[in-house]
């Protein structure tokens, strides 16, 4: 059994920092569990264009208010607190936060917690567990 606690993982090489958001990173490829997992905040007043074309993820907001705009038909979700989207098709999308938001993020493949956005928005595959 693995027990994490957030304020462990607050200010590590897991809690991965960027100018619109912050992923704190919980669980991952090498604990065997077939998905990974994240605990993220989104900054109020942010954009953000994502295309997980490796990976698909479930989006759970546990805290905040925004949007996810679809760009393969422009169709606006709004988001907020007790909702789920699931990026079931590879959607490229943007994520709008009118608020700062929390989000619990369930990606599968899971991801091995080094992985970074490139310029698409895209996670790579990265095959070891390191």
């Amino acid at each position: 059994m693995k027990v994490v606690k957030l304020a462990d993982i607050i200010d590590t090489e897991n809690h991965v920092k960027a100018d619109n958001w912050e992923s704190r990173r919980l669980l991952f490829k090498k604990d065997g569990m077939g998905y990974s997992l994240n605990d993220t905040i989104i900054k109020a007043g942010t954009e953000t264009h994502i295309w997980y074309q490796n990976h698909l993820e479930a989006v759970y907001c546990i805290e905040g208010e925004g949007e996810v705009e679809t760009l393969a038909d422009n169709v606006v979700h709004p988001i907020s607190k007790d909702t789920v989207y699931a990026l079931d098709k590879h959607d490229e999308h943007l994520l709008r936060a009118k608020t700062d938001m929390r989000m619990i993020c369930v990606f599968n493949p899971p991801l091995t917690g080094r992985e970074t956005h490139d310029e698409n928005g895209v996670y790579p595959i990265i095959e070891d567990d390191e």
